[in-house]
């Protein structure tokens, strides 16, 4: 069996961050950034997490060229390291690690948060090692507070505001779930949407049974006609969820055979001469590498 060749050396390596040669400039305003104050106190409290990359040793420079942690590196020479782990790289192609990394749902981070309070790290160092208000810290830690298990599931891989939560646990589980659906389905995961939902919720279906008042100014008209269209867009929501399997299902037969059908350069050619639009769309079809398009 052939062995898979490493991008890099697997034990970091302690390189002066002297010998650390950019690749790349950085912006002007980076240090007044709410990101680089966050990784700078990170840093501070707990030290550097993820290593520097970087490339092999170039012995005419005497430097090694820095191919990802570009920011991290301006973090250590402001709060005075001399030295930085570094994995090194095998090749020399300006590859950013970063972009193979999935960054941590909302869910997630507050997962991490509940797990590191619980295991004894406070709050307050917490929010000193994240450059952000222990009210944030609390907000996140309490985050899934009220929310059924099918909603929590719907937003599992989503980034959203802590406030997102605070809105949907006014509501029963049965609409948390509704509501959800609606803001995955419409990619519009926000607060003045989620409240535009609350305010739309019959009575029956909130915690505390009352509308809310302090949300917003609309009469009473617009209220009930919102009502109306939410519940016609959740009508049409289930219609679709309902048939989006057989859709896919005919749509990937119908692909399967266009693409048959235009192996023969006769049927090609008459399309060509008679309906060349409709070969357009057709083609579009066949080429088609994705349902999610």
């Amino acid at each position: 069996m052939n062995k898979v060749s490493l991008g890099f050396v697997p034990d970091p390596l302690s390189v002066p961050l002297d010998q650390i040669l950019p690749s790349r400039s950085l912006p002007i305003a980076l240090s007044a950034s709410v990101k680089f104050k966050q990784i700078v106190a990170s840093i501070s409290e707990i030290g550097l997490i993820e290593p520097l990359s970087v490339t092999a040793l170039d012995k005419a420079l005497g430097q090694h060229m820095l191919l990802d942690g570009h920011v991290r590196l301006v973090a250590l020479r402001e709060l005075g390291y001399e030295a930085a782990p570094c994995l090194i790289a095998t090749d020399d192609e300006a590859f950013t690690y970063n972009s193979r990394v999935n960054r941590l749902s909302t869910i997630e981070e507050h997962r991490m948060i509940r797990r590191a309070i619980e295991r004894g790290v406070s709050a307050e160092h917490l929010a000193k090692a994240l450059s952000i208000d222990i009210s944030q810290i609390m907000k996140r830690a309490n985050l899934l507070d009220g929310i059924c298990p099918e909603a929590v599931e719907l937003l599992k891989d989503r980034h959203f505001s802590a406030d997102i939560a605070r809105v949907i646990r006014k509501m029963k589980p049965t609409r948390q779930v509704e509501c959800v659906e609606l803001l995955v389905s419409a990619n519009t995961i926000t607060v003045p949407y989620a409240e535009a939902l609350l305010v739309a919720t019959p009575a029956e279906m909130l915690v505390d049974g009352k509308k809310p008042r302090n949300l917003t100014s609309v009469t009473p008209e617009q209220i009930a006609r919102m009502e109306r269209e939410m519940e016609n867009l959740q009508g049409q929501y289930k219609l679709v969820e309902q048939t989006y399997a057989e859709d896919v299902l005919n749509l990937v037969l119908a692909k399967g055979y266009l693409g048959k059908l235009f192996v023969n350069k006769s049927v090609v050619r008459f399309f060509q001469q008679k309906q060349p639009e409709v070969l357009a769309e057709l083609k579009m079809i066949v080429q088609t590498l994705s349902l999610d398009r």
